[in-house]
């Protein structure tokens, strides 16, 4: 139980929970992460029988992760010790458990929220929102991404290796499970209001921007590979379209402005692509995700040299169309040109010598960041 100043319904969690042990025979402990708490609750553990684990850090996910790490069970339930969740109905996580899931999810929505216990911000757009990103960035099967009711096995946790501190530790659990191939499934539960009199820890919009950025930045295919390889390719096509003439669709033209707009939109959606994978090495090399076999399998074909020889033809591709334009400048005796005519020259060539400079330098980077990938186990996703 993750705890900090919850002396009004610290001890009646506590009780539940260890009725819940004496009903189902289950031997098991009571675990307290707490926070920092000033109003008591650790005396009040430890009177119950509980035993506490003092946490220095900060956050939601500090005093679980801290509690998880001080727990010496085969298995382990979390959930608030605010009196949201009945303690004393654990027996669908742990019979899940058994059956060899590893981690078990409480879904509020199919076991029923109790009047008063969700706001309807988080009710009808946080909570299916979220989950709803959840299951589309990294398939994973929960429909009920935030619950904070679960249970998972000591192994399972140890293999996760969970980083974060705050409120987005459970969407973490989830996506790291997820990724690693772990056995991920839902039981229904009830959420119940909370006993407090004072105002909940959680905070809706900065909680919920948290949790959305968290995913974003586990997900470099959907920050930045998806838009960037959306905007690499339509600006292709529209300045494939526009190289040869001016267009004209109904009363609109189409011409070298927008070819150069198009030669932008090229550049930053290759950069944004380059991008993705350098921060998916990157997260696998500091244990935030796990291995990719494809990102490996992309070190062994994408070498430094073969990097730095295609940033080369491309570099020399573009300073031949420059030399080009500058020839043809020169039959104008180097006075007024024609835009309509050098731009179309020009633009594809400055492109071409700018992303021939970004392949080479990305392939030296990545060539760094490879050293450490490569000697990482892989490990399907």
């Amino acid at each position: 139980m993750p705890c900090l100043n919850e002396s009004e319904t610290l001890e009646a969690c506590i009780h539940k929970a260890q009725k819940y042990l004496r009903d189902h025979n289950v031997s098991g402990e009571i675990v307290v992460g707490d926070n920092g708490s000033t109003d008591g609750s650790q005396a009040i553990a430890t009177r119950c029988g509980a035993r506490v684990v003092e946490v220095a850090v900060r956050g939601y996910g500090a005093a679980l992760h801290g509690a998880t790490l001080g727990a010496l069970g085969r298995y382990i339930i979390m959930a608030d010790s605010d009196g949201s969740y009945d303690f004393a109905e654990l027996q669908p996580f742990m019979d899940k458990l058994r059956e060899g899931f590893d981690l078990v999810i409480g879904n509020r929505f199919r076991g029923g929220i109790k009047p008063g216990a969700m706001p309807w911000k988080n009710r009808y757009i946080g909570n299916p929102v979220l989950s709803a990103i959840g299951r589309l960035f990294f398939r994973c099967p929960a429909k009920d991404f935030h619950c904070g009711l679960r249970g998972y096995s000591r192994d399972a946790f140890d293999r996760m290796q969970l980083q974060t501190t705050g409120m987005e530790f459970a969407s973490e659990m989830v996506i790291k499970a997820t990724l690693l191939g772990m056995k991920v499934t839902e039981v229904p539960t009830t959420l119940s209001p909370d006993g407090r009199s004072r105002p909940p820890h959680l905070k809706p919009w900065r909680d919920g921007w948290r949790h959305l950025r968290f995913m974003l930045l586990f997900s470099p295919k959907w920050l930045f590979f998806v838009p960037g390889f959306a905007l690499f390719f339509s600006g292709m096509l529209v300045g494939l379209w526009l190289l040869p003439e001016r267009r004209q669709i109904g009363s609109v033209s189409f011409d070298i402005h927008t070819l150069l707009c198009s030669g932008v939109a090229m550049l930053v959606g290759f950069q944004a692509i380059l991008f993705a994978v350098m921060s998916k090495a990157f997260a696998i090399n500091e244990g935030l995700i796990p291995p990719d076999p494809r990102l490996s399998r992309l070190f062994k074909i994408v070498t430094l040299e073969v990097g730095l020889v295609a940033g080369l033809v491309l570099i020399v591709l573009g300073v031949a169309g420059i030399l080009m334009t500058f020839l043809a400048w020169g039959k104008a005796s180097f006075g007024e040109l024609n835009p309509d005519r050098t731009l179309r020259m020009l633009v594809p060539a400055l492109l071409a010598v700018t992303l021939g400079a970004q392949v080479m330098l990305f392939s030296f980077f990545l060539s760094v960041l490879g050293m450490r990938v490569r000697s990482r186990p892989e490990a399907r996703l």
